[in-house]
């Protein structure tokens, strides 16, 4: 279940299939930023490709630089070295194609009801004319079960429903990925749990490509169909674990438990872990 992130030859058998060409790829991609006139090193040589509709989280202790890989993905961060490409072009900047929903809730615009906050990006982006977008922003807003409060105000809704609101208005836009930078990190534990019900049945419905930054293991497994375990800073990828296996519901299955353990030994570099993983290396 447990791969590390050696290189494999790219060989394919005869009369093999091979698989599509990601939609995502990451090649030896270094990150850094400034730091009293140093550069400091974020993330070092990641490589991982990300195919349409995965469901991809980056897991890793604060500080390893997840958040700036996914900063980078977006277009807000140019690599030090190594490439990103998306559709097989290289990522220079922000765009429609990459959504971003962060952690903090003040993403709204205060001003603007629950339909205009959905409705903003479309009419922004001048990619649809004004009925269109309210009739897919109304849509999205039914989806994520707020077609009640279409016309409150920001300040009127919890921080779970503020939290949907910017889920829909990253979705109506139809970008090809979702990129979540722990965006259930400041809701309470009850509100979490049923937000990340709430994004894995979005996904079951609508089926985007999602990359879903956290630094909890439960959520991760939960949340993924592929989950990357991260080294402390400066970043790396130390290990792949496929969990499509496990949903909403395998918090109370013994495998669960295992992983969950297995990875939390991972993460404190624990003794006794073959090769620094539990199996299947």
């Amino acid at each position: 279940m447990l791969r590390s992130n050696s290189r494999v030859a790219d060989m394919v058998p005869a009369g093999v299939v091979s698989a599509p060409a990601p939609l995502l790829a990451l090649r030896d991609v270094t990150l850094t930023y400034a730091n009293g006139g140093q550069q400091i090193i974020a993330a070092q040589n990641i490589s991982l490709t990300v195919q349409t509709g995965d469901r991809i989280v980056l897991l890793g202790p604060s500080g390893c630089g997840k958040s700036t890989l996914l900063k980078a993905v977006g277009g807000f961060i140019r690599p030090a070295a190594g490439s990103i490409r998306l559709a097989d072009k290289p990522i220079t900047a922000p765009g429609p194609d990459r959504m971003m929903v962060f952690q903090e809730f003040d993403q709204l615009l205060p001003w603007k009801t629950v339909l205009g906050n959905v409705m903003f990006p479309m009419v922004a982006s001048r990619k649809f004319d004004r009925k269109t977008a309210r009739e897919r922003a109304r849509d999205i807003i039914r989806r994520v079960g707020l077609e009640a409060f279409v016309d409150a105000y920001p300040h009127t809704l919890s921080g779970g429903m503020k939290q949907r609101v910017a889920i829909a208005r990253a979705l109506v836009m139809e970008p090809k990925m979702l990129l979540m930078d722990e965006p259930f990190g400041a809701l309470d534990a009850l509100t979490r749990r049923r937000m990340q019900h709430e994004l894995l049945s979005l996904w079951d419905d609508l089926r985007f490509t999602l990359i879903f930054v956290t630094h909890g293991i439960e959520e991760g497994i939960i949340i993924g169909s592929r989950l990357f375990v991260m080294t402390p800073h400066p970043g790396t990828i130390h290990t792949e674990i496929n969990v499509n296996a496990y949903g909403d519901g395998s918090r109370a299955e013994p495998s669960f438990g295992r992983l969950a353990g297995e990875i939390e030994d991972l993460l404190l570099e624990r003794p006794g872990m073959r090769n620094g993983l539990g199996y299947d290396i």
